[in-house]
């Protein structure tokens, strides 16, 4: 019998394959779900323009048309992070839903308006950066094992 973890292991807390817990597994997908269905959703009313987020923009200082700039990249960045393989378009998703949430932050915080937004972009800034930070192996430019 091998001392190797394969996925057939199903006690939680033990390797499933180079180092990669259930728990961290578990940890990993809940932030990803949460973080793509905020891309997703949030990208389609973007696009969609509905009026809640156009005034919240606009309020912010930017143009209407920024939306369905910021919102189809939302989209393609949710599908990034959902599907196998594709590990440097991850990369760049990653990137720019952080960049996309602290540049909200910042945003919000410099005109003083609507500063109740600033808790979910918080928490969904850290949830971008758990995702990133527990992404398995397969998930990684670089295949070292997770640590």
């Amino acid at each position: 019998m091998s001392s190797k973890a394969t996925c057939s292991d199903t006690a939680v807390g033990r390797p499933i394959r180079y180092g990669f817990t259930h728990g961290r597994a578990l940890a990993y997908w809940s932030a990803t779900v949460m973080v793509a269905a905020e891309l997703g959703v949030g990208g389609l009313w973007d696009v969609a323009r509905i009026p809640y987020v156009r005034d919240l923009v606009v309020h912010l200082g930017y143009p209407p048309y920024f939306l369905v700039l910021m919102g189809s990249w939302k989209i393609l960045g949710a599908a990034a992070l959902l599907v196998p393989g594709y590990a440097l378009l991850k990369e760049w998703a990653y990137a720019g839903a952080f960049f996309t949430y602290s540049g909200a932050i910042v945003s919000h915080l410099v005109t003083g308006y609507a500063l109740g937004e600033l808790v979910p972009l918080t928490v969904i800034a850290a949830l971008t950066v758990v995702s990133w930070s527990l992404r398995p192996p397969s998930r990684r430019t670089h295949r070292f094992a997770a640590r």
